[in-house]
């Protein structure tokens, strides 16, 4: 089974993309979502209850995507555990074979949710990736995980003194792998590229960028609105309100900026989400000549 670590130490440009998690989400529906993306993804994000979206756990969805031989990123949020239930997620993912983890400290439910769920936050973001980290080199354990770390970052328009700490803290925590917040600026990414390969900080890690294929104008306000840090220049809204097909035009905007986005130095791969239909992302890389 091809593996998204495989892919970021091997690959020119490694691809992974994000899958629908939905209080109804079960056993079947996401064999049916990963047969739409397998053969075009080197792996599949399980985002861990993104907007305080309640659904199956990331560790139970990533047991079923590899029994159907496809390889899970497992995101984990410290807002919603403890410090020993994080250790108990990260062993689970160990015991079953997830070689890849994405670690966060999650985002703050949104207010409408009611009754408000307490956030826990009993480490941050940083202590996750380090906490993950201790266990690959373990003595008590009988098998150490060989996990590929990694953590989420937003991209900024660098200042010439900027030293990038919260980067810096991340990576000298243990993230093998940094992944952006969605921007399709690409002319900001592409800045904050450059500082980083003049700084010398991607020496002992991986950047992957994020896009989205959206399927209309309503889309691209809707994640503008309610998704932090996401960076989506006005260009795009106005080509979704003016497409007479808008779902055709998400996905040509998308495919362009993937392709623009493989000729930024530095950047290794791209993780691709969907608005609303999972089948656009096989067609956007294809569009992007990634996927024949």
């Amino acid at each position: 089974m091809k593996t998204f670590k495989d892919a970021v130490h091997n690959k020119d440009f490694a691809i992974s993309a994000e899958i629908f998690l939905r209080p109804e989400t079960d056993a079947e529906s996401l064999r049916i979502q990963t047969d739409i993306l397998k053969d075009s993804v080197d792996g599949i994000l399980l985002t861990d209850n993104q907007f305080g979206q309640l659904h199956l756990s990331t560790i139970a969805a990533a047991s079923i995507l590899l029994n159907n031989d496809v390889d899970p990123i497992v995101q984990l949020t410290s807002r919603n555990r403890n410090r020993i239930a994080l250790l108990s997620d990260l062993l689970g993912a160990g015991a079953l074979g997830v070689t890849s983890l994405l670690l966060v400290a999650g985002e703050r439910a949104p207010e409408k949710l009611k009754p408000r769920p307490k956030p826990v936050l009993d480490l941050s973001a940083i202590d996750l990736i380090r906490t993950a980290g201790t266990l690959k080199t373990d003595e008590k354990l009988n098998r150490n995980p060989d996990f590929l770390i990694g953590g989420v970052v937003t991209p900024v328009l660098p200042r010439p003194n900027w030293k990038a700490k919260h980067f810096r803290d991340k990576v000298d925590a243990g993230a093998q792998f940094m992944q952006t917040h969605i921007c399709m600026d690409v002319a900001l990414l592409g800045r904050y590229l450059r500082h980083l390969v003049a700084n010398k900080l991607i020496r002992r890690t991986s950047v992957i960028g994020s896009v989205a294929v959206l399927g209309g104008a309503e889309d691209a306000v809707w994640l503008r609105d309610n998704r932090p840090n996401v960076m989506l220049p006005d260009g795009i809204v106005e080509r979704l309100e003016s497409a007479a097909d808008p779902r055709a035009e998400g996905i040509r905007i998308c495919a362009e900026t993937i392709r623009e986005m493989r000729e930024i130095p530095g950047l290794v791969g791209v993780n691709i989400m969907a608005a609303r239909d999972l089948a656009a992302i096989p067609e956007t890389l294809r569009a992007a000549g990634l996927y024949d």
